[in-house]
C-alpha cells in the first residue's frame, strides 16, 4: 500500500466513526439528555457543566448531525442568499452583513450567484429549496416575473433586498433610490453642472428606474431640460460601461459630469475617461452609488451615495427570521 492509499484508508476509517451523545455521556458521567441540552445551550444547564461537556465533545471530535436535528425540529437553521454578482464589492459587503446578522440568530447562509441571469436565478431558487433552507434573501434579476411568482408559490419565507416588487404580499428591504438619484444629480447641479450624463442600469430593475427618476426630478426642479441623449442605459456587470462610454465620447456627446448607477460603473467610467486623456474631476465630475469605499480603499476618492449596504442586510435578516417564525408577517423596509 503506497502513501496515498494509506492516507485514503485512514480517512475512510475516520469517516466510519462519529462520536455520539452517548460517547460524551460515558466520558463525562452525565446523562444523554443533559449532554444534549448542554450542547444546545439550554438555560437549565449550569455554565460549568456546559463547559465540561463541550470540552469533552471537542476532545472526542463530536459534530452535531444537522440533518437529524432538522428532521426533529423542522428547521435547518440555514438561509439561502441569492445575489446578482458576488464579484461586485457592493454584493460582497452585503453578503458579509447578512452572514454577520444571521450568526446572531445561530443561522448559517448558503450563497448563490446568479450573474444577473434569470435562468441561473431559477436554478438557485430550486437548489435552495432542495437543501431545505428555512428562508431566502434574494436580490432579483427582475428580467421576468416567473421566478419570484414561483418562489411565492412554494410557500417558503423570503425577503427581497436592494430591489423591490410592488406587491403588498411581498417583504422587501430597499433604500430610497429615488431620493438617492435626486441627491446625486442635485450635488452635481450645485457644483455648476447642467449637462449631466447618467449611466444607469436596465430599466426593468427597480433601483435603476427609481434612481433615474430622482435624477430627472433634480433637473426639472432646477430648470434644466431633460435630454434623453444624456440618459444612457447599460448593463450593470463588469465591462458593460466601458464600450458604451467610449462610443458616446466618440460620437461627441457633450457632458461635463456623470451620475453612475453604481460605484463599479463609476470606477469603470474613470478608467475609460483616463484612457481617453480626460481627467476626473478636472475635466469630468463623477458621482457613484453604493459607497463601497466605506469598506475598502479605492485608487481614487469618489463622490458617492450611500446604499446602506450594511444596514439593509441586517434588516433583511431580521425581517426574514420574523417571517420564518410568524409566516403571515409582511414588512416593507425603505
Amino acid at each position: 500500500m503506497n502513501i496515498y492509499e494509506k492516507v485514503v484508508d485512514n480517512m475512510e476509517k475516520k469517516r466510519q466513526y462519529n462520536a455520539t451523545l452517548k460517547d460524551i455521556a460515558q466520558k463525562t458521567g452525565f446523562t444523554i439528555n443533559t449532554v444534549s441540552r448542554a450542547l444546545k445551550d439550554k438555560d437549565d444547564i449550569s455554565a460549568p457543566t456546559k463547559k465540561l461537556i463541550r470540552e469533552a465533545a471537542d476532545e472526542l471530535g463530536y459534530v452535531r448531525d444537522s440533518i437529524a436535528g432538522s428532521l426533529r425540529t423542522g428547521f435547518t437553521k440555514t438561509i439561502g442568499v441569492i445575489l446578482g454578482d458576488v464579484s461586485n464589492p457592493h454584493f460582497s459587503i452585503m453578503i458579509k452583513g447578512i452572514d454577520k446578522q444571521a450568526y446572531k440568530y445561530k443561522y448559517n447562509i448558503i450563497i448563490f450567484n446568479t450573474d444577473e441571469d434569470e435562468t441561473v436565478e431559477l436554478q438557485s431558487i430550486r437548489s435552495s429549496l432542495s437543501i431545505k433552507v428555512d428562508g431566502i434573501i434574494i436580490c432579483p434579476t427582475q428580467k421576468c416575473a416567473f421566478n419570484i411568482d414561483f418562489l411565492e408559490r412554494t410557500g417558503i419565507p423570503f425577503v427581497l433586498i436592494g430591489r423591490k416588487i410592488n406587491r403588498d404580499r411581498f417583504n422587501f428591504v430597499v433604500m430610497d433610490d429615488e431620493a438617492g438619484g435626486y441627491i446625486a444629480a442635485k450635488h452635481l447641479i450645485d457644483n455648476g453642472h447642467k449637462r449631466i450624463l447618467t449611466i444607469t442600469g436596465p430599466q426593468y430593475i427597480s433601483s435603476a428606474i427609481d434612481r433615474t427618476s430622482g435624477y430627472k426630478r433634480a433637473l426639472t426642479e432646477n430648470g434644466i431640460k431633460i435630454d434623453n441623449k444624456l440618459i444612457c442605459e447599460t448593463g450593470i456587470q463588469s465591462g458593460a460601461c466601458y464600450k458604451r462610454l467610449k462610443n458616446l465620447i466618440k460620437n461627441n456627446l457633450n457632458f461635463t459630469a456623470i451620475f453612475a448607477f453604481s460605484d463599479m460603473i463609476a470606477c469603470e467610467a474613470i478608467y475609460t475617461l483616463n484612457e481617453l486623456g480626460l481627467s476626473v474631476p478636472k475635466d469630468i465630475s463623477i458621482v457613484g452609488f453604493d459607497n463601497i469605499q466605506e469598506h475598502m480603499l479605492l485608487p481614487v476618492p469618489l463622490d458617492t451615495i450611500s446604499a446602506m449596504n450594511t444596514r439593509m442586510p441586517e434588516v433583511a435578516v431580521d425581517v426574514l427570521i420574523k417571517t420564518i417564525n410568524t409566516p403571515t408577517a409582511v414588512e416593507k423596509q425603505q
